[in-house]
């Protein structure tokens, strides 16, 4: 393979640059370019080296380069890092002088994708990388980080075993048919798979906290005109972020931000005021509140407590009737005029709290609340393996749908070697997660997620 390079670290002033060099002719390529103060290059495994990048008779930069010999490296390849200061002028530079003197750039991912395909990592834990890069969380990078210390490979790995032990009982019972072993072996199969089955249903049962540790939870903020909207957004981000002001119908727009909650990221949408209008701008707001409501995982409803309830808020009571919402108070600083009855007489069911936006009261008891409706609490991941791979899933659920096929064959008395068909389909969902079955356009398709210089 070619020799490839790319600048590894975000583009911008910092006090550090690194640009990461894998191939075959790394070591040529930088001795090109690379003078060490020891006026000797030491090209040794592990090592770094202090001196200068230089273009000719030019210093360009005074350099750190790390060098990794093959196959001890990221990529099991040989490679060299070059540690520079952060500037977007001399990284480029360096960058230049690596292409000039015979390296290719790089595309998005190719380091972990040579790992991946130098047999270094699986395919789970390669996407693992991008994961971490990408954790919005604590926990999320947590999971990340169990997929690529090989959490989840060890556990395929010994499905793997199972299967593969089945299989060579199911190959001895069609070879030596005069020893009539066939039920013995069908019974034995159907243990194993059983076993199999559940160790599947346990990792696929992860998902849906692993969901909710990768992708959090869609929140939307709705209510009439003036009710408290932006100003709960404003409380909840500690910064004034919406506009507010005593006029109806200044937010025209959604207006998301992220927030974590017990460690969970959290996009809160804050919406344009539901209400009648002739105002052609507010409705097309309006509507795409309403869009946005009806996606949303969970909806938080804002009723003015200050004022009679009036028709727009009995549509908003309505429209989260069949929803996951929690309906706040607000503005109880002041005289209420609606009681918790009031709401329970329009919507049942649903957590009610009152607070108010202005004096910063009661919202606590909101992240309480949506910690405790989606146990937040429960999700720990310290000592377990948490599935937040979508893709993961997938073939998790296939595999489960196989295993159901087995026991379904078994007890229909099927030849063993058809039952066969179904378990090498097991085997084939592994090996689409590890990478050793999956297609060419998959493969691709992930790293393409992936950034330059990883």
């Amino acid at each position: 393979m070619s020799t490839i390079v790319a600048i590894s670290t975000a583009l911008g002033n910092s006090g550090i640059g690194i640009i990461r060099m894998s191939g075959e002719e790394c070591f040529e390529i930088i001795s090109k370019i690379f003078k060490p103060k020891t006026k000797k290059i030491d090209i040794k495994p592990n090592t770094i080296n202090y001196g200068h990048i230089v273009s000719g008779d030019e210093i360009v930069d005074e350099v750190l380069v790390s060098f990794f010999k093959a196959p001890k490296s990221f990529t099991t390849e040989n490679m060299c890092e070059i540690n520079s200061h952060g500037g977007i002028v001399i990284m480029n530079k360096i960058l230049e002088l690596c292409l000039k003197n015979g390296a290719q750039l790089a595309e998005p991912g190719e380091f972990t994708k040579r790992a991946f395909l130098n047999g270094r990592i699986d395919l789970t834990q390669a996407e693992a990388v991008i994961d971490i890069i990408n954790a919005k969380t604590e926990k999320e990078a947590k999971a990340s980080v169990k997929q690529l210390d090989g959490y989840l490979s060890e556990k395929l790995k010994n499905i793997k075993k199972k299967i593969m032990d089945i299989l060579v009982d199911i190959e001895a019972s069609i070879d030596y048919p005069e020893y009539d072993v066939e039920e013995v072996t069908s019974n034995k199969v159907l243990v194993t798979v059983e076993d199999i089955e559940n160790d599947l249903l346990n990792l696929r049962k992860t998902f849906e906290n692993g969901k909710l540790i990768k992708e959090g939870l869609k929140i939307a903020i709705i209510g009439r005109p003036n009710a408290g909207k932006s100003s709960l957004l404003n409380v909840i981000l500690k910064e004034e972020r919406a506009i507010v002001t005593e006029y109806e119908g200044t937010t025209r727009d959604t207006i998301e931000e992220f927030i974590q909650i017990d460690g969970i990221p959290i996009k809160i949408i804050d919406t344009a005021g539901i209400r009648e209008t002739e105002d052609a701008v507010e409705k097309i707001g309006i509507n795409k509140s309403k869009n946005i409501a009806n996606e949303a995982d969970l909806i938080i409803a804002i009723i003015d407590a200050s004022k009679e309830l009036n028709e727009e808020d009995r549509q908003i009571l309505e429209f989260v009737e069949e929803k996951k919402a929690i309906i706040l108070l607000n503005k109880v600083d002041l005289p209420m005029k609606i009681s918790e009855n009031d709401i329970k007489n329009i919507t049942e069911n649903k957590k009610i709290l009152k607070i108010s936006a202005l004096n910063k009261e009661g919202i606590e008891n909101i992240f309480n609340a949506i910690s405790e409706m989606y146990r937040f609490n429960e999700i720990e991941i310290d000592d377990s393996l948490t599935i937040t791979n979508n893709r993961h899933k997938d073939a998790i659920q296939n595999m489960i749908k196989h295993t159901k096929n087995v026991k379904e064959s078994i007890q229909n008395n099927m030849p063993i070697d058809v039952i066969t068909i179904y378990i090498n389909e097991i085997l084939n969902e592994i090996g689409n997660i590890t990478g050793e079955s999956v297609s060419e356009d998959i493969i691709n398709e992930i790293f393409k997620k992936f950034c330059l210089g990883k």
